[in-house]
């Protein structure tokens, strides 16, 4: 059964449900959105059956009283989404009213979009915090010695979020830190500086793809340490999903950014399109997009899998059907990723032939996103926050 809100729709929160799926509960979530805006971006998850069927077609069962038929073959629970809220809370009134466990997704994909959860990771001495959001997959990282932190791969939309759980912990925010310039999301560096004073650390060859911040910047190369009180982020360049892509060391813990998910590699491909328009240029493109392949095949062979085996990889984003670890991270070792992502046991020939053939559908906005990340177009709030709704599509589809 679904644990409701109160009122007279049949409601869940957003919460709730990220807590369900989480925990790998078997639901059904009917979106009543149109079609092309679910094939953009739904509610998915280990245990989520995405269903959908549009509120018209509910409008027209509702008349001739063929709700019952419509949503026949739909395992309960069921949990009804659209947009805002709306059209799916008409939808769960009428699926309660004929005795079905359904509910309403309370604020609807907007107010899923603005869900935000945290699990402590285990370090030695450090005290890591990792942030998650469900509805894009986004993984950030807070890095603290107890005194001072770093917040690595904010974003934009949570940086007072950021801000608030330093304050609350007792801790000084003293560097706000990108791995790469991201193409799923508008990064947060910027707006956590702007509140807490804290260094904007950027990977040095950031700067060579024509970084244009209106402020002072730190920039970082491989061997480099970011202090934060009595730890170090040490960097490790980790080039092939973008040419700047910049991991962190933090004890034994890998924060590889955008480089090795959990159950994949990164997608070699964006920044070559974000830079690219025009036949000639798409074929430039796709000529970049094979060499970035190369590159991250080296980079994950000699400076990820030459690790201890029991190096932990903290990833920059994990997918929906991606199982949470026992201690409610998503995170594994570079042993367990070995024998786990079959792309990592390819010879060079191999890797570059599959995640080059097999990058997908892109990020919604990225050229804008691109943009906004390097300082050359300006969003205010609301825009910022709209052009990342959608997955974040930065990992290939082999695996």
């Amino acid at each position: 059964m679904l644990e409701r809100t109160d009122g007279a729709t049949p409601a869940v929160t957003p919460e709730a449900l990220a807590e369900r799926i989480a925990a790998g509960d078997d639901l059904t979530v009917l979106d009543v959105r149109d079609r092309d805006e679910f094939e953009a971006w739904h509610v998915d998850g280990p245990g989520v059956t995405a269903v959908q069927i549009p509120h018209v077609k509910f409008v027209g069962a509702d008349a001739t009283g063929g709700v019952p038929k419509l949503v026949a073959d739909l395992a309960e629970p069921i949990v009804v989404v659209c947009g805002e809220g709306d059209a799916s809370a008409f939808v769960a009134d009428l699926l309660d009213g004929h005795g079905f466990d359904a509910a309403n997704l309370a604020g609807g994909m907007d107010a899923w979009a603005r869900v935000y959860t945290e699990a402590p990771v285990a370090g030695d001495t450090a005290t890591v915090v990792q942030y998650r959001r469900p509805a894009s997959g986004c993984l950030t990282y807070l890095v603290s010695d107890g005194e001072r932190a770093a917040v690595v791969d904010p974003l934009r939309a949570f940086a007072d979020r950021y801000v608030a759980d330093c304050e609350a912990r007792g801790w000084e925010l003293v560097a706000a830190v990108d791995t790469h310039v991201h193409a799923d999301h508008v990064s947060g560096v910027r707006a956590v500086a702007d509140r807490t004073g804290a260094d904007v650390v950027v990977p040095a060859a950031a700067t060579e793809r024509g970084l244009d911040y209106d402020r002072d910047v730190r920039t970082v190369d491989h061997g480099d340490a970011v202090a934060v009180g009595d730890l170090e982020l040490s960097a490790v360049r980790l080039p092939g999903h973008t040419t700047e892509s910049t991991g962190y060391r933090v004890e034994r813990l890998l924060l590889s950014g955008d480089s090795l998910f959990l159950d994949g590699v990164a997608r070699p491909d964006l920044e070559g399109a974000a830079e690219s328009e025009g036949a000639d240029a798409r074929a430039d493109a796709d000529e970049r997009t094979r060499d970035l392949a190369a590159t991250l095949y080296h980079t994950l062979q000699e400076r990820v899998l030459d690790l201890p085996d029991e190096t932990r990889i903290c990833p920059g984003h994990y997918a929906p059907t991606t199982p949470v670890r026992a201690d409610d991270t998503y995170t594994a070792t570079v042993g367990e990723l070995r024998a786990r992502v079959p792309t990592l046991s390819l010879s060079q020939g191999e890797f570059v032939d599959r995640i080059a053939g097999a990058t997908g559908s892109r990020p919604a906005n990225f050229r804008r996103i691109v943009a906004t990340n390097l300082g050359r177009e300006d969003a205010d709030d609301e825009t910022a926050f709209e052009l990342e709704l959608g997955p974040n599509n930065c990992a290939t589809t082999g695996d």
